[in-house]
């Protein structure tokens, strides 16, 4: 186990974490993976990843929420409807970009089976299922991806620590030439006296070497200068998927704002949302459930004021860069397709340079 950045020293900002530092410390949220590795018939290094708002209860107790695109080269179905209607209706899923439709038709295929009145009882829902690039080290084309594996993650979905680096969607990712994929982290804030968590999952998949930033050092640059080689992609495009999870009880246009925040953390990494990259974000807050029922006239909600709300903005930045830091530390070296080898961020070579910056001195 290579452990996550704060085994490495990396203290992100200033706000406590919760007991797991990630976004299952929300109360509710649940995530699993289901990974698939294989050689033949040919490679597979991909997977599924699964975040469960409510305990699973999503489909009768919706949760608010909204989301955000930095740059939208990349997919994150059922977009529309939540930011129409500010709700989450369905489990969110991740995977590989020509594994959308498995996926989506897993989910459909989950929702139906647990929930029969959908399309009679109740209206047809549309899952969210966002997606990165994986086809520098996984056989995008042979669709490894199956609604099997749909089940097999949500089925493993659990509370608690989550498996991050080369697991579930993020088993063939890559972030700045090194080997990334699931990042987690939590943050808990005072918002108006009562304390609330902010937890970010992320599927890291963006940026080259250079642009790469640890804590605001220019990690990336200071590889390049003392020569530590890896095998680059052939272009920079790539993408992220987050997902913010809160207990604050928020509004969907507050969603969409905390959403936004998001991307700071991704830019605080070295990210410049390239042309060919998806920076994509969903947000939601288990402050206020919507029950499914017809007979309702009106909801009562709770909701923090907006001029209390900068702290979950600080929160979110500093959990969504934490996250993207965990998935670096935390993945092995994977050989995918090809042959082509991707290496994990140099551990050692970062410990030398955090013990030299705690010194003072000037590392590379």
């Amino acid at each position: 186990m290579r452990g996550r950045a704060r085994d490495h020293g990396v203290r992100i900002g200033v706000l406590p974490t919760g007991p797991h530092n990630a976004i299952t410390d929300v109360a509710g949220v649940l995530v699993g993976h289901a990974t698939v590795v294989h050689d033949t018939p040919t490679v597979a290094r991909t997977g599924v990843t699964v975040v469960l708002p409510n305990d699973g209860r999503i489909f009768r107790e919706r949760v608010l929420g909204n989301a955000f695109v930095l740059n939208g080269a990349g997919e994150l179905t059922g977009i529309t409807q939540v930011c129409e209607w500010g709700l989450i209706e369905t489990p969110i899923a991740l995977t590989n970009t020509m594994s959308v439709g498995p996926v989506h038709d897993g989910l459909v295929r989950a929702m139906l089976r647990d929930h029969p009145g959908i399309g009679d009882e109740h209206d047809v829902l549309i899952p969210v299922v966002g997606e990165c690039d994986d086809s520098w080290l996984n056989d995008v084309t042979a669709r490894h991806v199956t609604p099997d594996h749909v089940d097999a993650a949500m089925a493993a979905a659990r509370s608690g620590p989550v498996a991050e680096g080369s697991v579930g969607a993020g088993t063939g990712m890559i972030t700045c030439d090194l080997k990334a994929g699931i990042g987690t982290s939590s943050r808990i804030v005072d918002v108006a006296g009562d304390p609330v968590t902010v937890g970010v999952l992320v599927l890291a998949n963006f940026g080259t070497l250079d642009q790469l930033r640890v804590d605001g050092f220019a990690f990336g640059r200071h590889l390049e200068r003392i020569g530590w080689a890896a095998e680059r992609r052939i272009n920079n495009y790539g993408s992220i998927v987050v997902v913010v999870a809160t207990d604050a009880p928020l509004t969907p246009s507050q969603l969409g704002r905390v959403a936004r925040r998001a991307a700071l953390g991704v830019g605080r990494c070295g990210s410049t949302a390239n042309h060919g990259s998806g920076e994509i974000v969903l947000a939601f807050s288990t402050g206020n459930a919507v029950p499914r029922d017809p007979d309702a006239t009106r909801w009562t909600w709770t909701i923090v004021p907006d001029r209390r709300i900068d702290p979950l903005y600080a929160a979110t930045i500093d959990a969504t860069e934490e996250a993207i830091l965990n998935a670096l530390f935390a993945a092995e070296p994977v050989v995918g397709r090809n042959g082509r080898r991707i290496e994990a961020l140099p551990v050692d070579v970062w410990d030398d340079v955090r013990r030299r910056l705690d010194l003072g001195g000037a590392p590379g």
